[in-house]
């Protein structure tokens, strides 16, 4: 089947008329800026070919959605296992925060090597 291609003169030359498919609607947040920088920066193959068939933004957007489940998943258990409670939180709220910073960090490292950089 034949695409109608449309053409718009400017000057002596035709340019054609390019529509971009719609894209699908969502925000890509940060986990999915992430993983477009590194797409486009290591793996410029995959991110050209993901653009031009218009399956970048629900890439990142699933990315996203993904990234921020495992995070909960990881922190959530990490916190039971280290013992890091309420109790802690009420008894000692500095002690309580160190760790769980501590935590969510090597959580966003697992995220960042299990899913953006790979």
């Amino acid at each position: 089947m034949k695409a109608d291609i449309t053409y718009t003169k400017v000057g002596d030359y035709l340019i054609p008329d390019l529509v971009m498919d719609p894209q699908p609607e969502g925000d890509i947040g940060h986990w999915g800026w992430q993983r477009k920088e590194f797409l486009r920066k290591h793996k410029r193959g995959v991110y050209n070919a993901m653009l031009m068939q218009g399956t970048l933004t629900q890439h990142l957007i699933d990315i996203n959605r993904d990234a921020l489940d495992m995070m909960e998943t990881i922190v959530k258990r990490t916190a039971e296992l280290e013992n890091v409670t309420e109790d802690l939180k009420r008894r000692d709220q500095m002690e309580w925060v160190r760790r769980m910073n501590n935590i969510r960090s090597r959580a966003e490292e697992f995220v960042r090597s299990d899913l953006i950089y790979t």
